[in-house]
């Protein structure tokens, strides 16, 4: 396959999902709902805007529901693909049992985000649902970042982040609560606040986008797009887009936004109006995007 430098305009965009035995069923139906809903052109379903992939250990896994989902790749297929991926999901349920034997996802995730330290070009996404996020305090990655989880595991969530950041003697996590989901380490350098409809700070439900698209990775005109490679390579994880999301159906909305950013504003709502579901906000911080 080719090197990509972004997903590209009008192409499905690679999302890798990765799970382990007993994770929550929704953390990953919900996203794939989501995702595999998501059209370029909404009148024209050959416009597929995500490829979904799920990898697990073994050939069939046992969610926490009892209801056995069969992988497509195992990770060794996927450390083998991981280039090929723009973004890794990473989803909640049984996180004790995985940090204890430090299985995987811990060792995808890291490999994920050190993908994108050595190749700053790409833009890629890490994603979390739920307790998920535990899972990007182990391995380390939210150091100096503001991140946020189920609201029953703050505590703990808070705990693992301190621990690990005395451990790498990396910076403190901001623990937010209260946020359907919270973007950190955005790319885009897209001018004034204050002028930019795009730019999220906190919630802007009831905030009319505009039919423009920019910053996206579908984009097109690309020469007023401003994004700076130094700039990306000197943030933190060389620019790696990192959204963790709260508790389970919180995925639902990390997702549409997801859409929103790696499609357009249009096409999420289409999704969430097809879904029926009324998506709620969260909070973006540490950079500006769309």
């Amino acid at each position: 396959m080719a090197h990509k430098t972004s997903a590209v305009a009008d192409e499905p965009i690679d999302v890798l999902f990765a799970i382990h035995p007993k994770f929550n069923l929704l953390d990953l139906t919900g996203p794939l709902e989501v995702l595999g809903w998501a059209l370029h052109d909404k009148n024209d379903e050959t416009t597929k805007a995500f490829e979904s992939t799920i990898a697990a250990a073994e050939p069939q896994v046992l969610s926490d529901q009892g209801v056995i989902i069969h992988s497509q790749i195992t990770y060794k297929e996927a450390y083998e693909r991981l280039d090929d991926f723009d973004v890794l999901v990473i989803v909640g349920g049984n996180i004790d049992e995985v940090i204890k034997e430090k299985s995987e996802p811990l060792s995808i995730i890291t490999a994920f985000a050190e993908l994108q330290k050595k190749d700053s070009a790409r833009e890629r996404t890490l994603m979390s649902v739920c307790t998920g996020s535990l899972l990007l305090a182990e391995a380390g990655l939210l150091a100096g970042l503001s991140a946020t989880t189920h609201p029953d595991w703050m505590t703990k969530f808070e705990i693992l982040c301190s621990n690990a950041a005395q451990r790498d003697l990396q910076e403190r996590t901001d623990v937010v609560e209260d946020a359907r989901y919270v973007v950190n380490n955005l790319r885009f350098d897209l001018g004034d606040e204050d002028e930019n409809p795009y730019i999220r700070r906190k919630s802007d439900a009831g905030r009319r986008p505009s039919a423009a698209r920019k910053g996206s990775v579908s984009f097109k005109g690309s020469n007023e797009r401003r994004e700076s490679i130094a700039r990306r390579a000197a943030m933190r994880l060389g620019g790696l887009r990192v959204i963790t999301s709260g508790g389970v159906s919180a995925g639902l909305d990390a997702a549409l936004y997801l859409v929103s950013i790696l499609v357009d504003e249009d096409a999420a709502n289409e999704v969430a109006r097809y879904i029926q579901h009324n998506w709620t906000k969260g909070t973006v911080v540490d950079g500006l995007d769309v």
